[in-house]
């Protein structure tokens, strides 16, 4: 509120007293001993150069993704569900045709409903299902498949 009534907009730490800019170096490093950065292919957007980690080398015995080999196994969305676009920030939650009807957070669709923390979820939380309910018409009946993981060819 400080920031709006002061008109600025800029990322402060409102925490300084036990959060130090520098953050946690010891955990920091273990991190960094155990994980190394890469390219992650994220649900409903696709892949993001450098957005994840994966386990070292040296930790391989540990790694579930090499172990189970996963690589290959993707999710298959409805084609109903526009959360990717939801998070790219190109629609809101509203302009899905799922919101509020065959998608909601006892029956998710895409990622953005899925957890708690997700646009779709909370706006569904307050109420805004409600608005696109009707922006829509009534609720249809019918039930959309949930996701399948599916093999694709050449990985992940």
């Amino acid at each position: 509120m400080q920031q709006l009534e002061a008109g600025r907009a800029e990322v402060e730490n409102p925490y300084a007293r036990v959060v130090r800019r520098e953050g946690n170096t010891q955990s920091l490093r273990l991190i960094d001993d155990v994980f190394e950065v890469c390219d992650r292919k994220w649900r409903g957007v696709g892949i993001i150069p450098k957005s994840g980690y994966k386990l070292r080398y040296e930790y391989r015995d540990h790694d579930a993704e090499r172990i189970y080999e996963v690589a290959d196994i993707e999710t298959r969305e409805s084609p109903l569900c526009i959360s990717g676009q939801i998070l790219k920030g190109l629609k809101k939650p509203r302009d899905c045709p799922a919101f509020g009807r065959e998608c909601t957070p006892q029956t998710p669709m895409g990622a953005t409903m899925v957890s708690s923390e997700g646009a779709c979820a909370a706006y569904y939380a307050y109420g805004r299902h409600l608005e696109a309910a009707r922006a829509n018409g009534p609720a249809s009946s019918s039930r959309m498949p949930q996701p399948e993981l599916v093999p694709t060819e050449g990985g992940r």
